[in-house]
């Protein structure tokens, strides 16, 4: 199975840390964010990974190289503009093939197990779900038994960690372009292909500079 870490964002909310570096290039507890997850993906037994970029991305190519550092073969989709994440995930499937591929944020940090994904879904797509955060208190979505539907602020509701497993098949008919993952997510939702776990392991979505430094004490604790 292959893997796709996006990373086209431009960080604005971590600036000024972002205005010279890629926000995955960012150090959290001396080493760059991006890396935790290529270890982690290394771990796992993921061989190939697919990255996006925009803002600032050669130099996450001139960093990351061929990821043979890692045990990885990286491959790059460079994006002239951002294309928001369905849109820059859209532009990378020529690159990830036609077998059910490994999404992950690439602003976030997070203990998961990538291993526990290497299995198609059951459907088109399968989310894995965390508790809703401080800063995001009403969450996405809620899981019924293993379905994923659309949270409406309901009890229960969790938030999307930013970690999926995707079909291709997710992203029939649509066009090149700028375009959200979600609207797809919950389409499918719709159509009870999506299902989902929820993960009560460590997670933080480093949005800010608050919550980096959350993320570099979590990983000062497992130290």
């Amino acid at each position: 199975m292959k893997a796709m870490i996006l990373a086209a964002g431009k960080g604005e909310r971590m600036r000024p840390l972002t205005l010279h570096t890629p926000k995955p290039l960012l150090p959290v507890a001396g080493q760059p964010l991006i890396e935790y997850h290529l270890r982690a993906l290394a771990a796992g037994g993921i061989r190939e990974v697919v990255i996006n970029h925009a803002w600032l991305g050669q130099q996450i190519e001139d960093h990351l190289g061929d990821g043979s550092q890692f045990g990885l073969s990286i491959r790059y989709s460079a994006e002239g503009e951002p294309l928001e994440t369905g849109g820059g995930i859209f532009k990378a499937l020529p690159l990830l093939g036609a077998e059910p591929f490994l999404l992950i944020n690439g602003d976030v940090w997070t203990d998961y197990d990538f291993s526990r994904l290497q299995a198609a879904p059951k459907g088109l797509a399968h989310l894995v779900l965390v508790d809703n955060p401080g800063h995001h208190g009403r969450g996405d979505f809620r899981l019924l038994g293993e379905q994923v539907v659309d949270g409406d602020e309901a009890p229960g509701t969790l938030t999307f960690s930013g970690i999926s497993l995707l079909d291709p098949a997710l992203f029939a008919g649509c066009q090149a372009g700028a375009f959200k993952l979600a609207p797809l997510l919950r389409k499918a939702m719709a159509e009870g292909q999506v299902s989902g776990e929820h993960h009560r392991g460590q997670w933080v979505d480093v949005g800010t500079l608050e919550r980096l430094a959350e993320a570099e004490r979590l990983i000062g604790e497992r130290a």
